[in-house]
């Protein structure tokens, strides 16, 4: 293990809510989408189920995926601001299936401040860690979704939304293949 188990499944999150966006497809329009998105990721707390709260997440998107090719000093700016803008102040809490872990905004907070700054907690233990390196952008040449490496050795290179790897793993044995008969 890497991280923590709670930053390692917020950092999933952010994954998975960065990829609602990628390859020109955006998954996240409806509420009925962001209800999906949410009951997936098991978000819990209140919503205003508006509009007005999708187009905050969707912000909140676009605001996370600059973090994957970030340097340091503007991933620990940007953390820093999502927490400020969402008046953090982390606690230790329990509840539902979850053992102890931290949570820095109360229930009732804007849905965009609650998942922004469990993605910020998360991110914190990134850029402490020194493991930057770890957040990517699929090496497909025909994908720009992101990719989390928690492996031991370092050495995910492709996105779960497409199956990327199978893609390039087979097109390696064709060319091999082919090669081979030349």
């Amino acid at each position: 293990m890497i991280f923590a188990p709670d930053t390692e499944v917020a950092l999933r999150s952010v994954v998975n809510l960065i990829n609602t966006a990628a390859n020109g497809e955006d998954t996240l329009t409806t509420m009925a989408a962001l209800d999906a998105f949410l009951k997936a990721e098991q978000f819990t707390g209140s919503r205003t189920r508006t509009d007005q709260e999708l187009q905050s997440i969707r912000q909140l998107r676009s605001r996370l995926a600059t973090l994957w090719t970030a340097n340091e000093a503007t991933a620990a700016k940007t953390v820093n601001t999502l927490l400020a803008d969402a008046h953090a102040l982390p606690q230790l809490v329990k509840h539902d299936q979850w053992d102890w872990h931290l949570h820095a905004t109360p229930p009732e907070a804007p849905l965009s401040d609650r998942m922004g700054t469990e993605a910020a907690m998360a991110l914190v233990d990134v850029i402490r860690s020194k493991e930057l390196e770890r957040l990517r952008i699929c090496a497909a040449e025909d994908c720009d979704a992101v990719v989390l490496d928690l492996s031991k050795n370092r050495s995910k290179l492709y996105c779960d939304t497409r199956n990327c790897a199978n893609r390039a793993h087979v097109a390696a044995y064709r060319a091999r293949k082919a090669a081979a008969g030349d």
